[in-house]
């Protein structure tokens, strides 16, 4: 796991050396145990690399890496299936110095040039340089583990695993993107390709980019989707056995690593699962890490201590205060994007607890995402049949619940108000009405008439509605998985995992986000997944009844969220107050002052719950501050 830069000039320019390492140093803290830059011959061409030593920790592993007096690589990520490849490849002739994963990409690249991506089982972004040819290969995973962020003018390419790195070039010169900011609003987080910076790109999961120097002609394509249109009809039985063996696998090859190991425990079902596996393979007591809070609403620590004691782990604990604010600076210049997901407070605790101990932490990720385990799945599922059988809602649910929002301002009234006006919507915008952090009509009356009429006709509730449908499949509740898949899981939640992980020099790895684990699950029949309207991730809790014990199996799902709306009212309430309320935070002209406070006070007097959407607005204004204000 490490951190990857590179720079291209197409107009025949040269470059420096000191730039691939300038670049490299902004993100040293990805891979602080070795550091590389390669040139190519006609100086054109600068490849960077900061490592994280994982597999091979020997100098043969060293990048940017050469192969046949050819091919350079840089990648970030690990290969699981690459002793098996290796071995394939040597029976074709080819040979190798190292024992790393990264040769035997340089390998398949050179037998199959872009198709090499059906044959890696991982997590990856890497770009590979064709002396011979000519050409830049740059490559993201099928899901988006690992990031890849690009800018691209015409003359002048540069990538890296953060886009810190791009900002210490001198041809770049930084320009806020307030489109970016607008969708941002809407999702806590930027949908890929915006950045928050203007030029500067995400490229998404699943893609590849093809560079061919001296053309200047530069294609990007998509090589890999999850498919939701083909099930495979099996019994209960069946599948249980089928999604055990998967799981088990993924899991195991998981734990092939030339460094110390642990895992992540929330105390809910997918970390569980993964830790009990673990234990299966472990000869050691598997190493476990939680954290929690004080307010017991939002602490996971009983049911993560009742999974160590089960498999007997080497368990370590953390409590996270209100004071944990101080760090929020430092967690909004590591994110470098406009990112919202407060429960990236307690990740990032997580993982400098663990790197501590160990190197690699597996993780439970995408278990819900698998498995229908949101509950916006089956109430989106449920609003179809409502529709369909309650075509009165609005003279009769909407009028109640705009009663009840004004009577009681809480979470349950604000959601029944959403359900009740997003029925005449699609699926997709319905969707996006439940989940969004600003829904428009609240967008429209915090903005300045300035940014309002600036942000006019550009829509964010498609972004995310338009992968709908795409998915192949009718069920909208499995359109909405699949949307996640596409947007949410790869810009929010690995986001929030590689962040926290690599800023504190630590691998996290996810099981359940194995690409032959999704295409299984994607086969399932979705009666399995989401039974009735309440019963979810039912085939993979029946399948784990074995193995964990019901009380974690059953309980109440609690998410990884943080306590800030009491925050906001008690600790943080000043702090937010003097951060939003400034002149300086004013004069961007992008909120209204006395909208600001009407929130603010609405909050504080528990009229209303907008703690999620203040703290996207102290992490926006904060982001301004750390990447604007002083350049």
């Amino acid at each position: 796991m490490c951190g990857i830069t590179g720079k291209v000039f197409v107009n025949g320019q040269t470059l420096a050396k000191e730039d691939i390492w300038k670049m490299n140093d902004a993100i040293k803290h990805r891979g602080p145990d070795d550091s590389g830059v390669y040139v190519s011959p006609k100086k054109n061409i600068g490849l960077g690399h900061q490592r994280l030593s994982i597999i091979d920790l020997s100098s043969l592993g060293h990048q940017p890496m050469g192969y046949l007096n050819r091919y350079w690589i840089v990648f970030n990520g690990e290969i699981y299936n690459f002793q098996e490849q290796k071995k394939r490849l040597e029976g074709e002739g080819y040979s190798f110095r190292s024992e790393t994963d990264t040769e035997v990409i340089m390998a398949l690249y050179d037998k199959y040039k872009e198709k090499c991506l059906e044959y890696l089982r991982g997590m990856f972004a890497f770009a590979i340089y064709d002396e011979k040819e000519e050409v830049l290969f740059c490559a993201r995973d099928r899901v988006g583990k690992k990031p890849f962020k690009y800018y691209w003018d015409g003359k002048l390419f540069m990538f890296s695993s953060e886009l810190k790195a791009i900002l210490t070039q001198p041809e770049y010169h930084r320009e806020p993107d307030y489109l970016a900011i607008h969708h941002y609003l809407t999702y806590q987080y930027c949908p890929a390709p915006y950045t928050g910076f203007i030029g500067i790109n995400k490229l998404e999961p699943a893609h590849y980019i093809n560079l061919h120097v001296p053309s200047g002609k530069l294609e990007k394509r998509r090589y890999w989707r999850l498919n939701y249109s083909k099930k495979i009809n099996l019994t209960e039985g069946e599948w249980i056995e089928r999604i055990m063996e998967k799981l088990e696998e993924s899991v195991k090859i998981r734990m092939i690593a030339d460094v110390p190991l642990g895992a992540f425990l929330s105390g809910g079902v997918d970390s569980s699962a993964v830790v009990a596996l673990m234990s299966k393979y472990s000869k050691m007591p598997v190493k476990t890490f939680s954290v929690g809070f004080r307010e017991s609403k939002y602490n996971e620590l009983p049911y993560a201590r009742m999974i160590a004691d089960k498999f007997c782990t080497d368990h370590r604990e953390f409590i996270v205060e209100p004071k944990a604010i101080e760090l929020l600076p430092m967690l909004v210049k590591q994110y470098e994007e406009p990112y919202a997901d407060s429960s990236a407070l307690p990740t990032y605790y997580v993982s400098k607890l663990t790197r501590d101990f160990v190197t690699v932490a597996l993780n439970g990720d995408g278990g819900d995402e698998n498995f229908a385990g949101y509950e916006r799945y089956a109430i989106l599922q449920f609003s179809e049949v409502y529709k369909r059988f309650f075509s009165f809602h609005k003279q009769i649910i909407q009028p109640l619940s705009n009663l009840s929002a004004t009577l009681f301002q809480k979470n349950f009234f604000e959601l029944t108000k959403r359900f009740s006006e997003t029925l005449s919507l699609s699926p997709g915008q319905r969707y996006v009405g439940y989940t969004c952090y600003f829904t428009n009509d609240m967008k429209d009356s915090l903005y300045t008439e300035i940014f309002k009429q600036k942000m006019c006709g550009s829509d964010s509730v498609s972004i995310l509605a338009e992968h709908f449908v795409d998915a192949g499949t009718k069920k909208v509740a499995e359109q909405a998985i699949y949307s996640d898949f596409s947007v949410y899981l790869p810009d929010d939640l690995l986001v929030k995992v590689d962040i926290a992980t690599m800023t504190t020099a630590l691998e996290g790895r996810s099981p359940f986000l194995d690409h032959e684990m999704l295409e299984l699950t994607a086969q399932i029949p979705f009666e399995y997944k989401l039974k009735g309207v309440n019963n979810k991730k039912y085939i993979l809790k029946k399948a784990l009844e074995n193995i964990l014990p019901r009380e974690v199996l059953y309980r109440k799902k609690m998410g990884f969220g943080i306590p800030i709306h009491g925050w906001f009212r008690g600790e943080l309430k000043n702090y937010a107050r003097e951060l939003l309320l400034s002149d300086h935070s004013n004069n961007r002209g992008i909120f209204k002052r006395s909208a600001l406070e009407k929130m603010l006070k609405e909050h504080e007097e528990g009229k209303t719950d907008h703690g999620n959407r203040i703290w996207a607005l102290v992490t926006l204004e904060l982001w301004f501050q750390e990447y604007f204000d002083h350049h």
